[in-house]
């Protein structure tokens, strides 16, 4: 076993594999596997595999959520929190990539440690470092990018092409298949490192772009479901989740339906503040720098209030919270977010002023992410749990029901749960 903050992990008794779905809310699962466009997975659940619906971290954005899959812990004890942050020691907007913002050691680091090689996938390059990190010393986890596969090697190993060794050349980061190379790298490279436990985090291009049933996200998710399947058949116990959910963003014309932050508060005559929007990253077409979540630094502690009143009476800002409201809420680290936070609705993104984004982009149909109506996940495994796990998942009177009862349900589960959840919870733990 070892130990992880306030966890414990069993060392993988079998090849693990963990799978985390960029921006893949439940309905996607659900429309697929309804169109018969998943059979492998389809079929590990009728044969006893979980799926039930569980929350991602709030902010709902990649960073902060990949972050607590991989440490277990909530960005309060991780320190990420968000894509990007404003350093108050400096007064520099920076993307928050770098393992130097990281609090505690990955899970992938302490299994290193313990002598369990590892490797981390991600379709994303921002999240390469991360992955990767290793603050206490020892053997660092192997972290490659699907996006910058061209650019690597593993000359340690043998592996003088990451291209050469997937038999294909990656795809760029604005392909829809760009997540499979990602997972085919996973496949392709396990053997030849002897890793025995993998993260393969895929990118959000499809579901920011479409809907469950559109043409492109039918080909991601049964294309995905055939990876699954080899991973399967390469011996594989998988686990599933997502690091947040996707929704549409659009006023009734089709334009992105954007609340400026800054305009409405210069409007209102206040001066000195700073808005920073955390979903910023390099990934412009995805987003356009547009979520449904941010904060705001006040130029004066005493514009606080005028401030929170102003923006409550914005249509479609569901949330205007205090630093401390924020942190007890949403277990965010108190130092890295601003004065205010602030949350859209379902349908709403925030932004800065009109002129400072560029929406070209994302002129029509925008559809994205941030906010509390993104914050739910699907998380799977394809092997059933221990005896006596169903009360751990489901809560003791639900754990009494029917053993479909659990199918597609909400459960008490993050994100964050579900390394334990293939590690210590299921059947095949006891192999």
């Amino acid at each position: 076993m070892i130990e992880l903050g306030d966890r414990r992990y069993a060392l993988p008794a079998r090849k693990t594999v963990v799978f985390c779905v960029d921006g893949c809310g439940p309905e996607y699962l659900d429309q697929a596997l309804a169109d018969g466009l998943m059979p492998r997975l389809a079929g590990t659940l009728a044969a006893g595999g979980l799926y039930v619906r569980g929350r991602g971290q709030v902010p709902s954005f990649t960073n902060p959520n990949n972050v607590s899959i991989v440490t277990g812990q909530p960005p309060c004890v991780h320190g990420i929190s968000g894509n990007y942050y404003l350093d108050a020691a400096t007064g520099e907007e920076v993307p928050m990539n770098d393992p130097r913002f990281l609090r505690v050691p990955t899970l992938f680091e302490k299994m290193e440690q313990a002598g369990v090689r590892t490797l981390c996938v991600t379709a994303k390059d921002k999240l390469r470092a991360l992955l990767g990190a290793c603050r206490e010393g020892g053997p660092r986890p192997i972290s490659l990018s699907a996006e910058k596969a061209h650019e690597q090697a593993i000359p340690e190993h043998g592996i003088g092409s990451i291209t050469a060794a997937v038999g294909r050349e990656n795809p760029s980061i604005y392909d829809w298949d760009i997540s499979h190379y990602a997972m085919e790298m996973g496949l392709a490279l396990h053997e030849r490192l002897s890793a025995t436990l993998l993260y393969v985090s895929l990118t959000d291009y499809v579901q920011h772009k479409e809907p469950p049933r559109g043409p492109m996200s039918d080909r991601f998710y049964a294309r995905f479901d055939a990876l699954f399947g080899e991973y399967l058949d390469a011996g594989f116990v998988c686990g599933i989740t997502a690091d947040h959910g996707m929704n549409d963003k659009t006023a009734e014309d089709g334009s992105p339906n954007v609340r400026y932050l800054d305009d409405a508060l210069r409007e209102a005559g206040l001066s000195g503040f700073r808005v920073i929007l955390p979903i910023t990253d390099p990934y412009v077409v995805h987003h356009g720098a547009l979520g449904s979540y941010a904060t705001v630094y006040l130029g004066a502690p005493d514009d606080g209030a005028r401030a929170a009143q102003i923006l409550a009476l914005i249509p479609g800002l569901e949330l205007v919270l205090s630093r401390e409201e924020a942190a007890q809420r949403f277990a965010l680290p108190p130092d890295r977010i601003g004065d205010l936070v602030i949350l859209g609705d379902r349908h709403t993104v925030l932004g800065k002023s009109a002129a400072y984004h560029d929406l070209s982009a994302v002129q029509r149909g925008l559809r994205s992410h941030g906010g509390l109506h993104e914050a739910e996940v699907p998380i799977l495994a394809s092997h059933p749990l221990r005896p006596g796990e169903r009360a751990w998942l489901l809560g003791a009177e639900a754990a009494k029901e029917d053993e479909d009862a659990a199918r597609g349900r909400p459960s008490a589960l993050s994100n964050a749960d579900v390394f334990d959840l293939v590690l210590n919870r299921l059947s095949t733990a006891m192999a």
